[in-house]
């Protein structure tokens, strides 16, 4: 029996759809706090104010809203327009070592307590996260340590 090439073509394609690596978006909370819901409705159950800065893994979007996901894993809806793309990170370690280089050995720049958000400066790299504390020192992080990457 002879498959169409048509046919072939759509079923090679649907299968790489299903076995593609998911994509995860990361935003943060804007200038101002935002309210988070338990439906996609101003009308729902406010359920938690976000801090303006507060990284968000954005699951789903319906309309005007987004479905998030905070660091400790919780699900939320939040107005769209109430995050921003810039990116940061939230420490997740008792004590993130943050170092002049994104390896072992590199000199100690400073520490971040558990708790404390950051500026993505770049993108995980082999493990490491370029970060920025708001006083303006800056150096790299291991991913482990940080949520929002």
């Amino acid at each position: 029996m002879r498959i169409p090439r048509l046919v072939a073509t759509a079923m090679l394609l649907a299968w790489m759809n299903a076995h593609a690596a998911p994509v995860v978006e990361f935003k943060s909370v804007g200038a101002s706090p935002a309210i988070f819901y338990d439906a996609p409705s101003a009308k729902g159950k406010k359920v938690f104010v976000a801090p303006r800065g507060m990284p968000v893994e954005v699951v789903l979007t319906y309309g005007e809203w987004n479905k998030v996901r905070d660091a400790s894993g919780d699900l939320a809806w939040v107005e769209a327009k109430a995050l921003v793309p810039k990116r940061t990170v939230i420490v997740t370690a008792a004590s993130a070592r943050v170092r002049a280089a994104g390896e072992d050995g590199a000199a100690m720049v400073f520490t971040a307590d558990k708790g404390v958000l950051l500026d993505m400066v770049e993108p995980l790299s082999a493990g490491w996260v370029k970060v920025r504390h708001r006083d303006g020192q800056a150096g790299y992080v291991r991913a482990q340590e940080v949520w929002g990457e």
